[in-house]
């Protein structure tokens, strides 16, 4: 299928209705989009490939965390063998096999650093650093498109609290972006700061390889089975409970159903917060953690649960309740953070806040928008890649209809 791409070594510049910043799921599902709608369009990357994320900064036991009907891309569904939580090489197989079965080609090694918008023209100015290979200088390139989809994720860069008297520490302090297997950890004592789903897998993987893992656990969290009674997916028991009762009510049935599952885990310091797991994804967009067996270590004894850091000593840590242990190496399981900064942004000249792009208000505006950056995963990232297809082909429709 062609997908209408702009082949740039024919042509240096490049003037088209659409400009995808971002080679990742949320700009390949764009794309995919786009091409179904015979839009021509481009695709820049700062990175060498295509969900580089993905590629280089994944752990190896790492599995999709949803149903797989519930991650695919617009246009093209996984493979019927695919099991039903298909694995993070699985997971980059159906990424390449869409770029490819779309015709996408995206310009890699291409870094964007500023995206301005000039209403006497009616288009974005995307001034990028492209580099594509190591022992080639760094040239700047400029693009001009009538709409600009930011596709970069919400999982750009690596998020790395600072902690008192880290700089004491003498053992090994890395982020999560860089572990691939406990293996090289067995026999050592690591402290995982996050209890989410990466920092919840990461610890068991490490007691999984002869590690003592102990975990941090900072604030309250709801703890749920990826698979009610070990048989239906949590999150599709979720989406059928909210279409037969109203949301709190969803809620006390998830919690009673993980504590048959589980048991309850507020006896292993891992609290869980008034509000329900549903409740609370929809007031802070933080995600329940879907338990894969962590929870069984933490029951023998096989990994710890301490509460938050006080500071880091020369061999170790010591925790809000006063309790000093000693550690081999430091894994922080803290996320990451958007890539997009306010300085690439302006209109008119005038810089403005990113927060204003990302607001629903904002979405098509000067024909902007983001693209899986509503903290709902790789189903947002679908919708948004859809919805958003929709409103650039309208867009280039009445523009057709009324060229002025």
């Amino acid at each position: 299928m062609d997908s209408r791409p702009v082949n740039l070594r024919q042509r240096r510049s490049w003037v088209a209705p659409v400009l995808i910043i971002g080679a990742g799921p949320a700009g390949l599902a764009t794309a995919a989009c786009l091409t179904a709608k015979s839009i021509p369009y481009l695709v820049l990357e700062r990175e060498d490939c295509s969900g580089s994320l993905w590629k280089y900064k994944t752990y190896e036991r790492l599995h999709l965390h949803l149903p797989k009907q519930y991650c695919q891309l617009p246009l093209f569904p996984f493979p019927a063998s695919y099991p039903t939580y298909p694995s993070c090489e699985q997971f980059i197989v159906y990424l390449e096999n869409y770029r490819e079965h779309f015709g996408i080609h995206p310009v890699y090694n291409t870094k964007v650093t500023l995206v301005e918008y000039f209403s006497a023209v009616g288009y974005w100015i995307v001034t990028a650093e492209e580099k594509p290979s190591y022992n080639e200088h760094v040239k700047i390139v400029r693009y001009l498109a009538r709409s600009v989809v930011i596709a970069t994720g919400e999982n750009g860069d690596p998020y790395m609290p600072s902690f008192s008297g880290e700089e004491k520490f003498t053992g090994e302090i890395s982020h999560s972006m860089t572990y691939r297997s406990g293996e090289k950890y067995e026999g050592k004592k690591v402290l995982v700061v996050g209890v989410g789903n990466t920092g919840m897998e990461l610890a068991l993987d490490l007691a999984n390889f002869g590690a003592m893992p102990t975990l941090v656990a900072r604030s309250k969290i709801h703890i749920m089975p990826r698979d009610l009674l070990g048989v239906f997916s949590t999150f599709d028991a979720s989406l059928k409970l909210l279409k037969i009762f109203p949301m709190w009510f969803a809620d006390k049935i998830l919690v009673f159903l993980s504590w048959l599952t589980l048991g309850c885990t507020d006896k292993y310091n891992l609290i869980r917060p008034a509000e329900g797991p549903l409740q609370m994804k929809k007031m802070t967009g933080h995600t329940p953690v879907l338990d894969v067996g962590t929870v069984a270590k933490i029951r023998s004894g096989h990994i710890k649960v301490v509460p938050a850091i006080d500071q880091l000593t020369e061999d170790g840590a010591t925790f809000e309740n006063g309790v000093e242990e000693k550690f081999d190496a430091i894994i922080m399981a803290t996320g990451y953070k958007c890539s997009v900064t306010s300085e690439w942004f302006k209109v008119e000249g005038e810089p403005f806040e990113k927060e204003e792009i990302f607001n629903a208000e904002w979405k098509g505006r000067y024909g902007l928008y983001p693209v899986g950056m509503s903290k709902q995963g790789l189903m947002g990232c679908a919708r948004d890649a859809v919805h958003v297809a929709n409103c650039i082909a309208d867009l280039e429709a009445n523009r057709r209809i009324n060229p002025t």
